[in-house]
């Protein structure tokens, strides 16, 4: 017994810097932000208890968060349904045996590593309505075609998201790269002898699969479309009209424009609370998986 209670204080020694750490850097700014949020607050003077004033405000009177909550909504669609599926098929594709395999799946992950506000900045160019690279090439086809792709309210939430996909589509294609690779290539073979073509052994077997290396990919992507912030503030900043707003920009503004403290950490702790509601779940399953 005596051997047994020293050696789990010797375990609780080891663990209580990283439990310090952990305390310090997540816990208690969580709590005290969620304090924050009880309160009206510039940042600079006295903080004034309003309650759930600000989340009730948010909510029922902020027509700008209700659209900045939309468009979250509207992205992470956009990501669950189109990057994931695109991410796949790039994916299978370069699972493939052929010459140039490692330049292409290095071409797709590069821009992956570059800084999101630097393909902002790349991205702005290429939407320019007078020099751009898309309205420029319409033209070249013999195409009157040319769009204020980021000044008008209804396409520039989309634009943002195309540039968004260029930018990001490397990591789950990577993820699925991996899961694919660890599928056995005896089943598959086995399922090409039994007379299943390309496409039935695709959706038959290798998607059933890959159903860890899902869970995965669409937590993480979700989670990132919840925090999506660079890209928009780099290339339209909320504009035009507010139409694409997101709730990180929005946070942004109300806390560091407006110096409304209070009011930009309501929103910070909205946001966490949808991200608990997304990790929660794929921290169980994972642990079940175990």
């Amino acid at each position: 017994m005596k051997g047994n209670k020293k050696g789990n204080l010797t375990s609780y020694l080891f663990l209580a810097p990283a439990m310090a750490i952990y305390l310090s850097v997540i816990i208690i700014p969580v709590l005290y932000s969620l304090y924050i949020s009880l309160n009206s607050w510039n940042g600079i003077g006295v903080m004034k208890f309003i309650g759930f004033d600000n989340y009730i405000n948010l909510f029922t009177a902020d027509n700008i968060f209700k659209i900045a909550l939309r468009n979250n909504l509207i992205w992470i669609v956009l990501t669950l349904v189109v990057t994931t599926s695109v991410a796949l098929l790039l994916a299978n594709a370069l699972s493939g045996k052929f010459r140039g395999r490692t330049f292409f799946r290095g071409a797709f992950y590069l821009p992956c590593v570059i800084a999101p506000i630097a393909v902002a900045i790349i991205w702005r160019w290429m939407y320019n309505p007078n020099v751009g690279f898309i309205n420029q090439s319409a033209q070249l086809v013999g195409s009157d075609f040319s769009q204020t792709w980021l000044s008008t309210p209804g396409a520039s939430l989309f634009a943002i998201f195309l540039a968004s996909l260029w930018a990001g589509l490397g990591q789950p294609m990577i993820l699925f790269l991996a899961g694919i690779q660890g599928i056995s290539v005896d089943v598959l073979e086995a399922a090409q002898i039994d007379g299943a073509g390309s496409i039935r052994r695709f959706f038959s077997i290798t998607i059933p699969l890959l159903k860890e290396t899902f869970v995965i990919v669409i937590a993480t992507l979700m989670v990132a479309a919840l925090k999506v912030f660079d890209i928009v503030k780099g290339l339209t900043d909320g504009g035009p009209q507010n139409s694409t707003e997101m709730l990180a920009t929005y946070m942004y503004s109300q806390t560091f424009k407006y110096n409304n403290v209070g009011m930009g950490t309501a929103i910070a702790c909205v946001m966490l609370i949808f991200m608990m509601m997304i990790v929660i779940p794929y921290i169980i399953f994972t642990a079940k998986e175990d």
